[in-house]
């Protein structure tokens, strides 16, 4: 069963990945072109609300991946067989959907309680991690 915390590591990163959908059309909608690839942070101006979001939204993917890539390795390392480890770390990227949809679409409080329910499953994977090495 610790396969779950190695697909819950995948899954997370092809979640951080498809918040590249939304930034992508937010730039095409804002006139993105081959000519300005050198600079693509200076368009961010011309980006309609939404593309707005979805920058500050694939930031923010990057950084939860950030907190929940070595929680999924420390579980997977330390051989964490819970069934509450296993629950956070298959909800994970689901909830990280919702965030990005909620963030894109602006629903403040989806996005809030996603982004909250997010990284407790991150908290809760190296709770469980750190229990199993300190009890080992």
């Amino acid at each position: 069963m610790d396969k779950i915390y190695a697909w819950s590591l995948v899954l997370s990163a092809l979640v951080l990945l498809s918040s590249i959908g939304p930034l992508t059309y937010g730039r095409y909608k804002a006139g993105y072109s081959l000519k300005n690839m050198s600079a693509p942070r200076a368009m961010f101006d011309k980006l309609p609300d939404f593309g707005k979001r979805a920058v500050w939204c694939h930031q923010n993917c990057w950084e939860s991946f950030a907190l929940h890539a070595p929680s999924c390795i420390l579980c997977l390392v330390a051989g964490v067989d819970s069934s509450l480890g296993y629950f956070a770390a298959l909800i994970h990227p689901l909830i990280r959907v919702v965030y990005i949809i909620s963030y894109v679409t602006n629903v403040p409080i989806a996005r809030g309680l996603s982004w909250a329910s997010g990284l407790l499953c991150s908290i809760i994977l190296y709770k469980q991690g750190l229990d199993m090495i300190i009890n080992y």
